[in-house]
């Protein structure tokens, strides 16, 4: 059954066609339906055509080529089914994207508004959009529907997903980066995460004008990644870890080779001189994988003057360290943690997942020695983000990790759209590192480190 021409639930409009919600249960029906005479269209537009014949074309070849064959069978299910123009108009405009995109989900990856797709259900689909999560209009037919999807994508990327490997990480060509779970290790259906990234990059100055950072905390963070400072930017997930180190990057002197290190590119790095490496599983038999670890000791062969690791997970973090402690100061890095001082405790953590037994005492000081300031951002109340600490390690002749505030935010409640306010504070101590800057000609003011004035809250 079609509804009328003019409900809303058949729109051609690319910003979907229904929104989903207990008050829209005949719509989702509807929907649903609309959905499942797209895979029969589909199915028997792949069973009709002779896709085998065209490879080595494009895929805005094989689009024009396909898009008569498209129209002619929207027409014949038409004559049977008297079906609206809208709906047709619909059919031609999405059936390309069931054969060569990603479904559904093509008109959420062309949404650059969009920063993450994640699909619990065929027909629940969430998105995240300015830091908050909300329910998206889009939906699949059926689970087949969706694993289908899920094939397609993991096959564009030289990946397989079955029941014999069930799940598959990897980037697209947009540079987004999809995870995939199906069953058996998905226990309610197969499951679809996609984090995008925006394609401009994000420059420090444009963090200050949407108050992410305060300006003296720029011009801070300007002046130590110049200074060759090692940094590692700690955050929870969608905090803006990456986004950070991609704007960091920028201060990194054009005369310095960067090496990046991966588990699925996601970094943009706005500096002309970096050698992108990008780890790689195992295979079907379980031979050819690469890991961090793996390519952090070949960085070290490739003539890096600093080198950066998109995010350290365990134990490449000692080798990372190593090139830290051994020529390679200024080097970046990101990692999960809630604060600065949680970030320590899990990269010391790392260091013992590699089995060496090394004595406490003497991680703590590789730690002090590598590592010069700790940056937490993090994603707060009302999705917005902000850089909440910059912290300076002190060195560690005793074998106790201490951390000292540069800058930090200070909340201070929230405003009427239930975002949180507050204000970027100095705290009144003068890293250690700053006297070593003036003697590399790097200008900075003195003033940036003046305690800013208590207020009575």
């Amino acid at each position: 059954m079609f509804p009328s021409a003019q409900t809303s639930t058949f729109s051609s409009s690319s910003s979907g066609p229904y929104v989903v919600g207990s008050a829209n249960t005949d719509a989702q029906r509807e929907e649903i339906e609309y959905q499942l005479l797209k895979q029969r269209i589909h199915q028997s537009l792949i069973e009709s055509l002779d896709l085998m014949s065209a490879k080595g074309q494009t895929q805005e070849q094989l689009q024009q080529q396909v898009q008569p064959f498209i129209d002619q069978h929207v027409a014949n299910e038409s004559a049977r089914s008297s079906m609206p123009d809208a709906v047709q108009s619909r059919l031609k405009a999405e059936l390309p994207d069931e054969m060569f995109g990603a479904g559904p989900l093509e008109a959420l990856m062309n949404d650059p508004s969009i920063a993450d797709i994640l699909v619990n259900h065929p027909h629940e689909i969430f998105i995240e959009r300015n830091g908050l999560l909300e329910r998206s209009h889009v939906i699949f037919a059926d689970e087949a529907h969706l694993l289908r999807i899920i094939r397609r994508i993991a096959a564009n990327v030289g990946r397989r997903i079955d029941e014999v490997s069930p799940m598959v990480d990897a980037r697209l060509e947009d540079g987004s980066r999809v995870n995939a779970v199906i069953p058996p290790l998905a226990l309610d259906g197969p499951k679809l995460s996609i984090r995008r990234f925006g394609h401009g990059h994000l420059h420090l100055d444009k963090l200050v004008s949407n108050q992410t950072l305060s300006q003296p905390m720029a011009n801070f963070l300007k002046c130590i990644v110049a200074g060759r400072n090692s940094i590692m930017i700690a955050g929870g997930t969608g905090s803006g870890k990456t986004t950070m180190l991609n704007a960091l990057s920028a201060f990194v002197p054009y005369s310095e080779r960067i090496v990046t290190i991966e588990d699925s590119a996601e970094l943009r790095l706005q500096h002309p001189h970096v050698a992108r490496l990008e780890t790689r599983p195992a295979n079907s038999e379980g031979a050819g994988e690469f890991s961090q670890r793996d390519l952090v000791k070949n960085a070290l062969r490739m003539r890096p003057d600093r080198i950066i690791v998109g995010e350290i997970r365990g134990e490449e973090s000692l080798d990372m360290l190593q090139a830290m402690n051994t020529g390679h100061e200024g080097s970046l890095t990101t990692i999960h943690a809630n604060d600065t001082m949680d970030a320590l405790a899990r990269l010391e953590m790392m260091v013992a997942m590699t089995g060496l037994n090394l004595p406490t005492k003497v991680v703590r000081s590789y730690i002090t020695s590598g590592i010069h300031f700790v940056i937490h951002v993090a994603r707060l109340k009302g999705g917005v983000r902000k850089l909440t600490r910059i912290s300076e390690l002190e060195k560690s002749f005793d074998g106790e990790l201490k951390l000292n505030d540069v800058f930090k935010f200070q909340s201070t409640g929230t405003n009427e759209a239930g975002q949180v306010i507050g204000k970027f504070e100095s705290t009144g101590h003068r890293p250690a590192c700053m006297d070593r800057l003036a003697e590399h000609a790097i200008d900075f003011d003195d003033a940036w480190f003046k305690p800013s004035p208590r207020e009575d809250r």
